[in-house]
This record gives structure tokens, sequence and C-alpha cells, in this order.
């Protein structure tokens, strides 16, 4: 790892036992890493492998049937595989730190808010029961709860969405942690709680130094917030890039038909543009290319190898046979594919 990382994921693979003697990965070969202070987006549709990712990098797999079979998680500098439970309870809450998909069904709902941020608070500093109620109260307030001592006394069912997502984010900020995993935090949210929740997470960054990693299918978020992604599908990381370079000349036929696909304003056509078929099931994976079904530019060799994640230029890599010289091929509007 480099000075300015923080964390670095290489060669990730979780499986999941399906049954006694048989288990399928749901993400293989997975390599990314996140610089202090950044904002990194992990995107693709739903059914990609984006959340199982996030929950092997904090290690809570543990009630499921998943395992981590093959890779390693640097966290500045240990191996997060390697620790013990208890060393990663220390960490998990501290210095890496998550906000769940549904907050609805992530906060417990017979406990009021300031019950379940004093505890969350508590574990993790040698605050008194009254010093962590005050914080809680002071961190409320940072994501910008305007009335916390009110809310901290509701049990989940009574506040909104919105609310409940602040809720999450104070209860993940509250140890200021070095990390913070979002998945889909945006998720069922009007565009307006999305544009707060999103210059709240900003505002995170920009005063605390804390890197993100922004889980998300939505791309309009990507762009906004992002400095560099990592697009999955089926359980591979298939482009990563800057955000600008990404959404100005996309490499893989899948992000592409990703940004395709985003409505823009005084577009006249009848219908969007759209990827057929859907993100195959982990238990029936095609050879080859996991794309190449769903690709309007499959050629033979795309099922029959699956191609190698390649640096296409200084800060863009892909895995798409059409970026080989061997098999680049011209698209429709006539440019070759390299």
């Amino acid at each position: 790892m480099s000075e300015n990382n923080l964390l670095k994921v290489e060669n990730l693979r979780t499986e999941f036992k399906i049954s006694r003697k048989k288990s399928v990965a749901a993400v293989s070969d997975i390599t990314f890493e996140i610089n202090k202070g950044e904002i990194v987006g992990l995107v693709g549709e739903s059914g990609c492998g984006k959340s199982v990712t996030s929950l092997s990098i904090i290690r809570l797999l543990n009630d499921t049937s998943g395992e981590i079979t093959h890779g390693s998680v640097w966290f500045k500098g240990s191996n997060l595989l390697k620790l013990s439970d208890e060393e990663m309870r220390q960490i998990r809450g501290k210095e890496i730190a998550m906000i769940f998909q549904e907050p609805m069904t992530s906060l417990n709902p017979v406990l009021r808010i300031d019950n379940q941020l004093i505890e969350a608070i508590q574990l993790h500093t040698e605050y008194t029961k009254q010093e962590a109620r005050e914080h809680a109260l002071e961190t409320l307030r940072s994501v910008g709860i305007p009335d916390p001592e009110r809310v901290s006394r509701c049990y989940p069912h009574q506040l909104s969405g919105g609310m409940s997502q602040r809720v999450m984010i104070a209860m993940a900020m509250s140890c200021y942690p070095d990390l913070l995993i979002a998945d889909e935090p945006t998720t069922a949210l009007d565009v307006t709680i999305q544009a707060q929740i999103l210059d709240l997470m900003q505002g995170i960054r920009n005063t605390r130094g804390t890197s993100i990693l922004l889980i998300t299918h939505d791309l309009g978020i990507v762009a906004e917030t992002c400095s560099r992604v990592y697009v999955m599908y089926a359980g591979r990381i298939i482009e990563e890039a800057p955000v600008d370079i990404l959404f100005s000349d996309p490499s893989h036929p899948y992000t592409q038909g990703l940004i395709a696909s985003i409505p823009k304003l005084g577009l006249e056509a009848e219908s969007l543009p759209f990827i057929p078929g859907s993100v195959p099931d982990i238990t029936m994976m095609p050879g080859g290319c996991r794309f190449h079904p769903r690709c309007r530019y499959a050629m033979e060799i795309c099922s029959q190898k699956e191609p190698e994640l390649i640096s296409i230029n200084e800060s863009q890599k892909c895995r798409c046979w059409l970026k080989t010289s061997e098999y680049s091929i011209k698209t429709e509007n006539g440019e070759s594919r390299k």
C-alpha cells in the first residue's frame, strides 16, 4: 500500500453455500483501492455483488452461508481478514462505519434513537452515559436534524425515510471513522432529500477528511460526488476510471449501456436505450465473458474465454476482448474499439 492508501482490496472472493457440497462465488477477483479523503463509487445493477463486497470488507457474513475464500483487505496497513473477531469489532463502527441500504429496517424498532446512538458511542469511547448523550445530540445536530432533542426521543417508526437516513449517518459518524461505506444511501428517498444526503456526505468528507465508498446503481449520484468509479457486473469489476473519463469515454459495452440509459433533458425519443436481458443468477453464470449474452458486440471468443482486467491507458482499466488489438472491431459509428 502507498502512504495515501487507506483501503486496498486484493483478489477478493466470497462464496455462498447452496448445498452441503456445493458453493457459488457471489464476487470473485475483486481488486480496488480507496485513498485518504476520497469518495469512490462502486456501481452496477442490482445483483452485481456490490453489497456482498461491502459486507465482506467489514466481515459481516458470519450469520449467513457466505465465506471469504480468497484475497486480502488491507486497511491502514493491517489485513482485516487476518484479525480476530474481537479485533474486528474494535475497528467496525470506530474506524470503519457503514450506512446500510434500508434505514427503516437497520434501526432497532423497539429502542429509542438516543439509546441506539449512546450504545454505539459508549462501545468505542470512554464517555460516561451523560457525555455519550451530549455527543449523540451534537452528532444529530451536525447531520442537519433541526430538533435533535425531540428526534432522539423518537422510535424509528416515528421518523420519515429521510430523517431515518440522517440518523443512520449520525450513528455511523459518531466515532469519527476514517472510512464510511454507504450502501445505496439515497434509495427510496425523493430527489430533494437525496440532494441533502449527498451534500451532507460531501460535507463530512470535507470537514473530517473521511474516505467514502459509495455503493449505488445511480450514475447521476456518481457523477456528482465521486472522483473515481469501479463498475461491477456479475461479481466482477469490469471497468475502473476517474469519473470524468468514465462519462466522457466509457470503455466497456456494459458501462456504455448504463450511461446511454440515463435520461437527458431535451431528449425527444419515445423510449430510452436499455440493456437487454438481466444480470445472470450466480448459480448459472455464462461461460467466457459474463456479459456476452447481453452484449451487441459479442464475438466467438467472448463465449469461450473470460477476458482479463487490463489497462487501456494510464488511468483506465477494462475487462473486455474489444480492448485487445487482436479482437478490436468496428462499431456502428465506425469508431475502432481498442
